[in-house]
């Protein structure tokens, strides 16, 4: 019900307002200092109903929450909260006519029948707009708990799936370095500065749900300089992004997702070399590469991990379609480009 510190003032002005109803109802022959009494004993009633049923409800409280057994909240605490207001009025009523302010009994008793039918008919009032109000708390207070849930879990689930990416690109990048080291130790420095680069962009994103366009080609161009270490010039890339497209975002490492497919799924020889071409067009990206799939892979197979990934991450920013595409010769993946808020 109202908190402490208001509900005394609605208190007595709710005795006020069933004192002066009553008199409308059953007009009293008191005036002037007997009239303010009367007026005080229907504020002391009244403050006497209402905290019981703050008690009660407390009580309520704590043997069926809301929450729980509503329909037993409701069954238990209506029935208690009736008995015992007229109780309460009964009693006071009594009590004030029989040693304050006696009065003929043919009056006395229509005036109590009517006085506990109209706190009667209050009480059910003020229980039914207590129940409303706890129905409504409980509700949004569920909302609210439901929200929170939905933000924390997309929030774990976007975070697990960028934390897939990670793994699988820092074994591929140590194994060339490996390699590396013993053929060409000067390129070998020049792999770890490129990959140091690399990894400076994923600490500095690993936070961010999207980055620019600008953003991501500054780590492609560098994530590229490691793969034609470790391919030469069996991989051929044609990148074609105008500037006025590069401040549109995209999740991080989309592009990266997208070429390593290509690199795992086709064959990467100096007789097939591999072409990926990268081009912006107009709210979306198209990543394309030439369909050369391995003796051992499959229609079915060939794309399921890397582009679920991407599809994944973008349905929480956009209903934008990531599109595949596939034909004999070529194998195309057109992703949306996202404009900043």
């Amino acid at each position: 019900m109202l908190q402490k510190t208001g509900r005394f003032k609605y208190m007595i002005l709710l005795g006020i307002g069933v004192s002066f109803l009553l008199n409308y109802i059953i007009p009293s022959p008191n005036i002037g200092w007997n009239r303010l009494f009367d007026v005080l004993i229907s504020v002391l009633i009244t403050t006497l109903v209402w905290e019981g049923n703050l008690r009660i409800d407390f009580w309520m409280n704590l043997k069926f929450p809301w929450q729980i057994s509503p329909i037993k909240r409701i069954t238990t605490h209506l029935p208690i909260s009736l008995i015992y207001t007229t109780v309460i009025m009964y009693v006071s009523m009594y009590g004030f006519s029989k040693y304050l302010c006696s009065s003929p009994k043919a009056t006395q008793n229509g005036f109590m029948t009517i006085a506990i039918v109209v706190g009667l008919l209050v009480s059910i009032t003020m229980l039914a707009i207590e129940i409303s109000m706890q129905f409504f708390h409980q509700w949004k207070a569920s909302l609210l708990e439901v929200e929170k849930y939905k933000i924390e879990s997309t929030q774990a689930q976007l975070q697990n799936l960028k934390n897939q990416i990670n793994p699988h690109f820092l074994f591929n990048n140590m194994s060339v370095l490996s390699s590396l080291v013993y053929k060409d130790q000067d390129k070998a420095v020049d792999f770890i500065n490129q990959l140091s680069k690399v990894y400076r962009y994923l600490l500095d994103n690993k936070d961010e749900e999207l980055t620019t366009l600008e953003n991501e080609l500054t780590f492609i161009y560098s994530y590229i300089y490691l793969l034609q270490i470790r391919f030469d010039t069996n991989i051929q890339f044609d990148i074609q992004v105008p500037k006025e497209y590069q401040l549109q975002l995209l999740p991080p490492m989309a592009l990266q997702l997208l070429i390593e497919n290509a690199i795992k799924h086709n064959e990467i020889s100096s007789q097939l070399p591999l072409s990926i071409s990268i081009k912006a067009e107009v709210h979306h990206l198209i990543i394309s590469n030439n369909l050369q799939l391995r003796s051992n892979d499959n229609e079915e197979n060939s794309c399921k991990t890397g582009i679920q990934n991407i599809k994944d991450r973008y349905k929480y920013f956009t209903d934008k379609e990531v599109v595949v595409l596939k034909s004999v010769k070529l194998f195309i993946v057109q992703i949306p480009l996202l404009q900043a808020k």
